[in-house]
């Protein structure tokens, strides 16, 4: 109860200082609500063409960035491996393909998820990853999970930004 009373505080106090500042700019642009006009969202597969239906989009493109859905190993019984170096090189490479497709490039990828099977691979992942990037490196989170589908050891999702169309 003591947290919430300091926060609703803080804000209050806030809201006075924006207020009180005559250069505060607290304009805000309205949006259409869902459903309203044309949307600016495209949905778009491997090849960069759209894609239709309910299911996951490998990435979507809206206000000039690029959200690429999580990209793993994705190998089938018969051809799994346990080397997290595959598996990264692998991810990565659908992450580029993807981004490309979109209209970015690697230097404009902004922020990356990576989901391990284990914090055992940390290091050895941060070594397949870095080439990827040899120009600047992009805001990173990266977390171990219980399992990942596909039999993959690593699954990669990021934001990048559309450099040309």
């Amino acid at each position: 109860m003591l947290g919430i009373q300091v926060l609703q505080r803080g804000l209050a106090a806030m809201l006075r200082l924006a207020f009180a500042n005559e250069r505060a700019d607290l304009s805000f642009t309205a949006r259409p609500s869902v459903g309203q006009g044309q949307s600016d969202i495209r949905k778009l597969g491997y090849d960069g063409q759209p894609v239709t239906g309910r299911g996951i989009a490998p990435a979507v493109v809206h206000s000039g960035l690029i959200y690429v859905s999580g990209q793993g190993a994705n190998e089938s019984e018969s051809e799994a491996t346990l080397d997290i170096t595959i598996h990264v090189q692998k991810a990565m490479d659908n992450v580029k393909k993807l981004v490309e497709a979109a209209g970015g490039d690697m230097d404009h990828v902004l922020q990356l998820t990576v989901y391990l099977a284990s914090l055992e691979f940390y290091e050895a992942m941060n070594s397949a990853y870095r080439p990827y990037f040899p120009n600047r490196a992009p805001a990173r989170c990266t977390v171990s999970v219980a399992g990942i589908p596909g039999k993959s050891l690593v699954e990669i999702s990021c934001i990048a930004e559309v450099v040309h169309s």
